[in-house]
């Protein structure tokens, strides 16, 4: 399954949070793959795309960020699943 997590910074932990990310490469715990990671250039701001089953991986990699970073985690689908899903109840 993949998960998109997001981030903004906390207020007062810019230089922290790029301190940490310099120092582990922002890797998930093993469990996850990266899948790609983007930021938003000039601001605390991004998103990190991960796939696994694993969800205490998942949960590690949250907490492991959480005092610097506010997180949110969102399930994904590809356009082609979320359009068989979107068959199945409007029928094509």
């Amino acid at each position: 399954m993949k998960f998109m997590v997001t981030w903004k910074g906390r207020p007062g932990f810019y230089k922290a949070a790029v301190e940490q990310f310099l120092k582990t490469g922002g890797k998930p715990p093993k469990g996850l793959k990266s899948v790609g990671r983007w930021h938003a250039p000039g601001s605390m701001q991004g998103w990190h795309l991960v796939e696994g089953d694993d969800l205490k991986a998942l949960a590690q990699h949250v907490a492991e960020w959480g005092d610097l970073l506010e997180l949110e985690v969102h399930p994904v689908i590809e356009d082609a699943a979320a359009g068989e899903a979107a068959s199945r109840v409007f029928g094509k």
